[in-house]
């Protein structure tokens, strides 16, 4: 039976660490991965968050455009396409459409619907477009999302969402991992 897939992008099918060398070139940083323990990076560089605003907004064309996908996302969505329906539903404000898209190209990776909502706020998104699962590198998001829709959430682990989760919000290393969750749920 035919599925709706509610995908986060950034954190999820990008690789989590897509924002560190960013990071580290603007604001002559040494940081990892291992480094970001909340989802929060103001703690982690030395400006006001107007500036970081300020920045972020003038490089998240270039980031995003440049964010390497995560191991096994390409091969798993391209399998999970041929069955089920792909809405990626991403806290990117709608001006980065394009940008989005062209990435979506360039990796080959194929979609049924991409919504930037310009918020963390999915749930309504979730509601409206009637998925089924959601996959998600936000701990708030993760654990909002099964609450309020009462679906499954796949939970990508990192360093910045390890904080304690209900059931129905499962924690996986990687796209293998989720792919196998998905393969017994089904």
């Amino acid at each position: 039976m035919k599925k709706r897939f509610g995908i986060d992008i950034d954190g999820t099918v990008t690789c989590p660490s897509s924002m560190v060398p960013f990071l580290n070139e603007a604001f002559n940083l040494n940081l990892t991965l291992n480094d970001i323990k909340q989802y929060d990076l103001m703690p982690l560089v030395p400006t006001s968050e107007e500036k970081f605003a300020e920045w972020f907004t003038t490089n998240e064309p270039t980031i995003y455009a440049n964010s390497p996908l995560a191991q096994g996302a390409k091969d798993i969505l391209s399998s999970w396409s041929l069955e089920h329906e792909l809405f990626f539903i991403s806290a990117r404000r709608k001006q980065l459409l394009d940008v989005t898209k062209n990435w979506f190209d360039t990796h080959q990776i194929d979609f049924d619907h991409v919504e930037l909502i310009g918020s963390h706020d999915k749930i309504a998104a979730a509601r409206k477009f009637k998925v089924d699962i959601f996959f998600e590198d936000k701990h708030d998001n993760a654990v909002m999302i099964h609450e309020e829709c009462g679906i499954p959430v796949i939970l990508f682990d990192t360093p910045y969402n390890r904080d304690p989760i209900p059931n129905g919000v499962i924690r996986v290393e990687n796209w293998f991992e989720a792919n196998q969750w998905v393969q017994k749920w089904k």
